[in-house]
């Protein structure tokens, strides 16, 4: 079956050391991983859970990330039917194109554009070879939840809901930190948005990965070199968080069943 549009279905870390990253994630989430090669293009890295793909890694271009003010960073692929018709309509609704559609042979069309604040994303139409099996909520190693931190999520929500079908679910209020807004995609809650702290810089996406045991996940991040930047602590719903950045900088975060 085609993948729904809306869906994020991958994630890849652009990051300044990939050999560092590599083991860090490996050491932290429990992933695999394998080189990829060819087409001219720079190495590519998966990260596999139980065998299976749920994202990569690629080697930041040191010159243009040091001029363009990029650090590393995770960036998640939103499926969609048609790239070159989303950014054609991303672009329409105010958003932003900084990769023209591009195709990979064999894997797939893509473009990195950003919503109208500056949060960014990739939208990406996969290969009928390139479809994975689905997972079920909470699968170790997988995606569990992707939250937006917006200028103002309000005026953000409108646009994810007209390029890709979100809905809104429940709205949790949060008090001096404001409304937390879930999101759903199908019927099913996929994520949340809320307004960013002022100290961060700019909009973003952060993905959390499913771990067994958030206060051991948090001692593996320790050790491995990375920051405990929010958490552990439990949120709506009975699941632990806790929002991190690896050793190069990259923010993501971790979830966690409750006791």
């Amino acid at each position: 079956m085609a993948t729904p549009t809306g869906k994020f279905i991958w994630y890849t870390l652009n990051t300044s050391d990939t050999e560092a990253a590599r083991n860090f994630y490996n050491s932290v989430i429990g992933w695999t991983t394998h080189d990829l090669h060819g087409d001219g293009r720079p190495s590519y890295t998966v990260f596999e859970a139980d065998g299976i793909g749920i994202g990569g890694m690629l080697k930041l271009d040191e010159q243009e990330a040091l001029a363009e003010g990029i650090p590393p960073h995770w960036i998640g692929y939103l499926a969609v039917e048609s790239v070159d018709a989303a950014a054609d309509s991303i672009a329409r609704a105010g958003g932003f194109i900084h990769h023209a559609p591009e195709t990979i042979p064999g894997i797939g069309r893509f473009a990195t554009v950003s919503d109208p604040q500056g949060a960014a994303f990739i939208i990406f139409k996969p290969d009928p070879g390139e479809q994975r099996p689905a997972t079920a909520l909470g699968t170790q190693g997988h995606v569990g939840w992707h939250e937006l931190h917006a200028v103002r999520w309000q005026t953000a929500f409108p646009f994810y809901e007209h390029q890709f079908g979100w809905t809104k679910s429940t709205a949790h209020d949060m008090g001096a930190m404001g409304i937390y807004q879930l999101f759903a995609l199908g019927g099913a809650d996929v994520g949340g948005m809320c307004d960013k702290q002022a100290s961060m810089p700019a909009p973003f996406w952060l993905y959390y990965f499913n771990v067994v045991d958030i206060n051991q996940a948090a001692r593996r991040v320790g050790e491995a070199g990375g920051k405990i930047l929010n958490g552990p602590h439990p949120v709506p719903g009975g699941s632990w968080i806790l929002q991190c950045s690896d050793p190069q900088g990259a923010m993501f975060a971790l979830v966690a069943p409750g006791a």
